[in-house]
């Protein structure tokens, strides 16, 4: 028997809404079901705003949430409310029995089921002041209650629950009773809903990463030397991950006064030969276009990992969004080329910062790889490489007789990238300016010099669309002409293949192709795709479809912009019918 059950967890920020989540996402994990989970939070401090931890369980591999949830739990009835409209018919609404406080009328989430929602009234405060003396492990009886209602086995729970309340003894013994005490409540209980979990399907060992620590798994298994950071959400934890990871290996990690600085030591540690990077969100972005704009013209190699939020300026730091795309492609003065890659899941997240830093080193230049709130902060249960897939060393290496007193940092090779010698090299000495220059690095404002100089550093980019051991795109579905296709990038790809899937069982022919490099951009292989198609739509998080409209500028092929800036992430129901529309369309004019 599969499983595919969804489970959301709501309460007010201080309630443990996303600590239970986070040990009931790692039990399914530890208990062998694949995961997919998503945690919203508000921006405000402790005490305000809504939390809402949910995660997909599964034994088939998902690609995206599900619209309905079977499972709704409500920590708090404010919170809870809005979202009992979320959960499936015949699934489960478990919420608090016993009131402590004066309700006015309607506002208790009891009141608000529709009635074929399965109700399930529990005394989550009784039962963990009883078992604890305290209130606040309600989140821990909930997910005894869990674990018992559903028949799950208890030791994947105890485990996470001792490992995440190591070290503190008496802490952990209360929640272990609060657990304990919610499994007995919820062994007890008649099960009336129709949501179950089968076993587990038999697969390789997999770990448990959310976005932004597989990039720090994938920096670490390339080689980082160095990372140079600034905080911001939601790109904060990346420096966080790699501040207790990178001293282990004898590498180094500094916290930088700001964004701009962040750049510019990334771009000097990598002027001396490190494998460099730093991490920000699109403010931080916007402060590093100069610096960018520097590495460009010097070519030196450096890694900008950048997790898009809603904005514009400070926007909606807690919120996701896909709107930062044409600042990171022409975010620069002048003409100012770099290397723009977007992972589509975990997994490419892991690859896609490993070969920055291989992209950034071969090309000598920045690289910006683009995530998103969603990507960082979403969950998967990912099956890591038995050993790194990555290139240690990717540097063009300058022969003996290239060295002297004729060196050229700057030469103006066939492949257009130049033999490039580190600080120290006898012989290779060299000059380095933001100023535009000539071979040897020596400035130089001549037309002749500047128009080479500026086709050397575009056209030495191009070669990054055939780096070896990288998807740069790839198409999904049905081969050969198609109905409809869905054309997409970062996080919502997901959901396009997703909404793909669902369009094929309807009787469309449908394909589906992510791109991954962005930027210098698979124009022969999107115009070949686009061409297969009746017709295609571009679904992204963002007002201007600032995707699609770099597609139709590369192309030249008319698409069909479909744009949300709700914060979340796309409904896989919306994008298909809004395929369901324009396929309609297209079969009423073909008739």
């Amino acid at each position: 028997m599969s499983t595919d059950v969804q489970i959301s967890i709501c309460g007010s920020a201080g309630e443990g809404t996303i600590a239970a989540g986070d040990i009931l996402r790692n039990a399914l994990a530890g208990a062998g079901y694949r995961i997919i989970s998503f945690d919203a939070y508000p921006a405000e401090i402790r005490g305000f705003g809504k939390c809402v931890a949910r995660l997909r369980a599964t034994t088939e591999q998902v690609y995206s949430l599900k619209e309905k949830s079977d499972v709704l739990v409500c920590l708090n009835d404010e919170h809870g409310i809005p979202h009992v409209a979320d959960v499936r018919d015949f699934g489960a609404v478990i919420y608090e029995a016993k009131s402590i406080v004066r309700l006015s009328e309607g506002g208790h989430v009891g009141s608000h089921l529709r009635p074929a929602q399965i109700p399930y009234p529990l005394p989550m405060r009784e039962l963990s002041e009883r078992a604890t003396g305290a209130i606040r492990s309600r989140n821990l009886v909930v997910l005894g209650y869990l674990a018992g209602l559903y028949a799950l086995a208890k030791d994947p729970f105890l485990r996470i629950i001792e490992a995440k309340f190591k070290g503190k003894g008496a802490v952990a013994e209360a929640n272990r009773r609060a657990f304990e005490a919610g499994h007995v409540a919820g062994a007890e209980t008649f099960k009336l809903d129709i949501v179950t979990f089968g076993p587990p399907a038999p697969g390789l060992p997999s770990v448990m990463l959310n976005g932004n620590a597989a990039v720090v798994e994938g920096c670490l298994d390339a080689g980082i030397d160095n990372f140079f950071g600034y905080p911001i959400t939601p790109a904060t934890t990346i420096m966080e991950r790699l501040a207790v990871e990178m001293p282990k290996r004898g590498r180094r990690l500094l916290q930088t006064e700001d964004e701009i600085s962040a750049l510019a030591a990334t771009i000097g540690a990598g002027y001396a030969g490190a494998r460099a990077a730093t991490a920000t969100s699109g403010p931080g972005l916007a402060l590093m276009s100069e610096m960018l704009g520097l590495g460009i013209m010097a070519e030196v190699p450096s890694v900008v990992f950048v997790s898009q939020r809603g904005g514009p300026s400070t926007g909606i730091p807690t919120k996701t969004e896909q709107s930062d795309l044409n600042m990171a492609l022409y975010g620069s003065p002048g003409d100012a080329p770099r290397i723009v890659i977007a992972p589509t899941n975990v997994e490419g997240c892991y690859r896609c910062a490993g070969k920055a830093l291989e992209m950034a080193e071969r090309y000598q230049t920045p690289v910006i790889v683009l995530l998103d709130l969603y990507l960082s902060n979403r969950y998967e249960t990912v099956v890591m490489p038995a050993k790194p897939p990555f290139e240690p060393n990717c540097d063009k290496p300058v022969a003996k007789q290239e060295l002297g007193a004729g060196y050229k940092r700057f030469a103006l090779t066939q492949d257009g990238i130049s033999p490039r010698t580190l600080p120290g090299t006898a012989s290779g000495m060299h000059v380095v300016t933001g100023l535009e220059h000539n071979e040897f690095g020596r400035v130089s404002e001549q037309p002749d010099n500047h128009e080479a100089m500026s086709r050397k550093r575009h056209e030495k980019l191009l070669a990054a669309l055939r780096h070896p051991d990288f998807t740069h795109y790839k198409r999904f579905g049905d081969e050969g002409h198609v109905e409809i296709g869905l054309l997409a990038w970062g996080s919502t790809f997901g959901e396009c293949l997703a909404a793909m899937f669902r369009a094929q069982a309807e009787g469309m022919r449908c394909a589906a192709m992510k791109v991954v490099m962005l930027q210098p951009f698979p124009t022969a292989a999107v115009a070949e795709f686009i061409d297969q198609c009746d017709v295609v739509l571009v679904p992204e998080l963002n007002y201007q479809g600032q995707f699609a409209r770099l597609v139709q500028a590369e192309t030249g092929r008319i698409v069909n912009r479909y744009d949300r800036v709700c914060g979340a992430p796309m409904a896989v129901t919306d994008i298909l019918a809004e395929a369901q529309r324009l396929v309609a369309a297209a079969r009423r004019k073909a008739a």
